[in-house]
């Protein structure tokens, strides 16, 4: 651990942080899992009532499309007027009205086009919320507390969106048993309201007060420990279309560009096809679980056990990564992922009885959310390797911005293409991953390029 910064804290301009282990700082940290509660149940809810109100394949594509679009101008955005004005309350409640507002009116529309506008608006205000609570979250702390004040407020959005997906698998199938299944969503996203309006309560009594000395992180840093503390990323599972917690603000295009590395290059190549791929694969899923059979519960059950598998396997996977080398942990959990997705389609086909396609399914979900562990402890570690060091907070910001094009961008090629079928989406979905392992593994063939079997993901690779 480093010493603690004698500047950080005999300044007169420091500032308890928000996250301290007193009450008001997990008061401040569970208002915000409370509105995880609620964007985690949104994101899957949302689609599934869309299907209800006769949307499909290709209606989810742009559902999928638009929600991932306003996410890195979001972001980029409400960071900077968050940066210039010196305020952190107004955007983190606003967020919260507007979460709390759209799951409260989306159950009341049956135009599924406002449904779309109402989803986007929920995800740019989750979007312009998170660059502001890593500001938040480290504000008034000395650098060596960053990683671990970020990682505590990463948990508890990530045990919030897990909990939002439980929740929902409990009410909807308890309210299916005496309604139909347009009832029982609608009955989950005035939960998810509920939920969002009490995060809102609690966090408008106990966010501090923005006092508008606090001096700001260096945003070399902070990336660097946004990175350490981002393992928890369980809505990226199943969620691919917002950066984790790389904080975009900062990102020059020109200077990355003049400064792109053939091999950095490269690997956004791999990193665009890729999600491409998850892309077309998760916007229209949706609409073929329903197809094939399973009701809301059913797959907010299979959506639960993804992310569940995931959280599970993130610290197995930085060891493996340790143990076996970044390249080679990350080209195979893309390959296993690759190939996971089309068998998705496979089961619900030859599935037979509802309880066997329905354990068969849920196999091949676990699958997909243990690769998904492997993938997003490795890649911020292969950007930061990669990136010359001069420009690696762009290169980060740059990763989140192409996980956010790749998966809009394959959102819509998902739902067009889903419309001739689902086993076509999602064979092309796998093969779209499986393109880009293979660019992946073109590059870690590269003189050069071959991983040190015993750096995995520490501090020397910037994981």
């Amino acid at each position: 651990m480093r010493p603690r910064s004698p500047a950080a804290s005999e300044s007169p301009r420091f500032h308890p942080s928000p996250l301290r282990d007193d009450a008001m700082g997990r008061s401040w940290l569970f208002a915000w899992g409370l509105a995880a509660v609620a964007f985690g149940g949104a994101s899957l809810i949302v689609p599934l009532y869309v299907v209800e109100l006769g949307g499909g394949a290709f209606v989810l594509g742009v559902l999928f499309a638009t929600a991932s679009f306003v996410g890195v101008p979001g972001a980029l955005v409400f960071g900077n007027l968050a940066d210039r004005t010196g305020k952190r309350r107004p955007f983190v409640l606003a967020a919260l009205v507007v979460a709390t507002a759209t799951t409260l009116v989306i159950p009341t529309l049956e135009s599924v086009p406002l449904v779309i506008a109402a989803n986007a608006a929920l995800w740019l205000g989750f979007a312009a919320a998170v660059p502001v609570l890593t500001l938040l979250a480290v504000s008034g702390e000395p650098e060596h507390r960053w990683t671990a004040v970020i990682a505590r407020l990463n948990e508890y959005q990530g045990i919030g969106w897990a909990a939002g997906l439980g929740l929902g698998f409990v009410v909807t199938a308890v309210v299916s048993l005496r309604y139909d299944p347009v009832t029982a969503q609608r009955a989950f996203l005035f939960v998810c309201a509920a939920s969002a309006a009490a995060g809102l309560a609690l966090a408008a009594r106990a966010l501090p007060p923005d006092s508008g000395t606090v001096s700001e992180p260096s945003p070399t840093r902070l990336r660097r420990r946004v990175r350490e503390a981002s393992r928890f990323n369980v809505r990226g599972a199943a969620f691919p279309f917002t950066p984790a917690r790389f904080d975009p603000r900062g990102l020059r295009p020109r200077v990355l560009i003049d400064r792109f590395s053939p091999a950095l290059a490269t690997y956004f190549a791999a990193v665009l096809v890729v999600f491409t791929g998850f892309g077309v694969f998760f916007a229209p899923l949706p609409a073929y679980l329903a197809g094939v059979g399973f009701g809301s519960s059913e797959t907010f059950a299979l959506y639960f056990a993804l992310n569940a598998a995931a959280a599970a396997f993130y610290g197995r996977a930085g060891r493996l990564a340790e143990a076996y080398g970044v390249y080679e942990v990350h080209a195979g959990a893309l390959l296993g992922r690759g190939v996971a997705l089309p068998t998705v389609a496979v089961v619900g086909v030859a599935g037979g009885s509802t309880l066997f396609a329905l354990s068969a399914t849920g196999a091949a979900f676990v699958a997909i959310g243990v690769t998904w562990a492997a993938i997003a402890v490795t890649a911020a570690a292969l950007v930061t390797r990669l990136a010359p060091p001069a420009i690696r907070g762009e290169a980060l910001g740059a990763y989140g911005a192409l996980v956010a094009v790749g998966g809009g961008f394959g959102g819509i090629v998902g739902g067009w293409l889903a419309s001739s079928g689902y086993p076509i989406a999602f064979v092309a979905a796998g093969g779209t991953v499986v393109v880009g392992t293979g660019i992946v593994v073109a590059l870690a063939r590269r003189p050069g390029q071959r991983s040190e079997r015993r750096h995995g993901t520490g501090e020397e690779t910037g994981q």
